[in-house]
């Protein structure tokens, strides 16, 4: 089954023909699906207009205030029931014919199919070049290989998405989360329009929410693991530069008479004990780990499949590390 999650905020413009171009879209693929919109405390309308749309087949949440585009996306898996879930932006400029070729792409035996906006509508300076330079530098921290993280126009099996739960600017990294959990994506083109009726809800001024979101998934996918790399590095470089810096005093005073009080002394000391202090941030990074996998249900890996073996089953039995 599809399940279609649409977050819409102040879309009153553009929520009758989209829900006509979606529902005629889905219509000519022959596939069960449902379509969930998730209204984030809409003021202009939407909330009426949505309120119509209900039926078996579409479901409408209102959440009681505007929390934002990704605890609507949230919102909307919580209460979708397909195993593959599809977002989709409100506002036209995704087009909803492209929903059969990412269905088609990730049958292919994908988890994840992103759409890439290869001929993107919106400014150059204020949309398209921040959006190009926060791409590349994604990708090059993450060794992603998608042009578009920022399309929202994405397909998902439900397995992949596991115990994640999005919270800040995380529905833009959320191809990152699931790649640590071993998603095999790809890509695909899709439509862009430009946007014809409504405000964006975007700009410059997400940059830096994003900025610290990408900080934390790098450091999720790289070191969640093992904290005591960053940490225990950091730790072992400040103790050598505060070691260094002690011996430049001990030559400089015994040889060249130097004096033994001075702002090196004070380097040295600080270099030290924060070295320490790292140290011991990844002793208890370490342990806060090994607790958070013992008191959850997630795993530190993920099973694709599991093939032969007896009836006697010993996977029920493991318990996190």
């Amino acid at each position: 089954m599809l399940s279609i999650i649409l977050p819409v905020y102040n879309e009153a413009p553009n929520l009758l023909e989209m829900h006509a171009k979606l529902t005629s879209a889905l219509d000519t693929l022959g596939r069960d699906y449902e379509i969930v919109y998730v209204d984030d405390g809409s003021r202009d309308g939407s909330t009426e207009l949505l309120a119509g749309f209900a039926s078996p087949r579409v479901r409408v949440i209102e959440l009681a205030r505007n929390y934002g585009q990704t605890e609507a996306m949230q919102a909307g898996i919580d209460h979708a029931n397909g195993d593959i879930l599809i977002f989709l932006d409100a506002d036209l400029q995704n087009d909803p014919s492209d929903i059969a070729t990412l269905v088609a792409k990730l049958e292919e035996g994908y988890d994840l199919v992103s759409g890439w906006r290869r001929h993107r509508q919106d400014s150059w300076l204020f949309r398209r070049l921040p959006s190009l330079l926060a791409n590349r530098l994604i990708t090059g921290l993450n060794k992603t290989p998608l042009h578009d993280l920022g399309c929202t126009l994405k397909a998902y099996r439900r397995s992949i998405l596991g115990p994640i739960r999005l919270h800040g600017e995380m529905h833009r990294l959320l191809p990152l989360y699931a790649i640590r959990r071993g998603a095999r994506l790809a890509e695909v083109e899709v439509l862009h329009h430009p946007r014809s009726g409504g405000r964006s809800k975007y700009g410059l001024g997400r940059t830096p929410k994003v900025l610290l979101d990408l900080l934390t998934a790098t450091f999720i996918n790289h070191y969640f693991n093992k904290p005591m790399y960053v940490f225990g590095m950091g730790g072992i470089l400040l103790l050598f530069l505060g070691v260094l810096t002690g011996c430049f005093i001990i030559v400089r005073t015994i040889y060249f008479g130097g004096t033994w009080v001075s702002p090196m002394l004070f380097l040295m000391t600080m270099c030290i004990l924060i070295g320490f202090q790292f140290l011991l941030m990844g002793l208890l990074a370490e342990i806060m780990i090994r607790l958070y996998y013992r008191n959850t249900e997630e795993l530190s890996y993920s099973v694709r499949r599991s093939l032969g073996g007896s009836e006697t089953d010993r996977s029920t039995e493991v318990s996190p590390p």
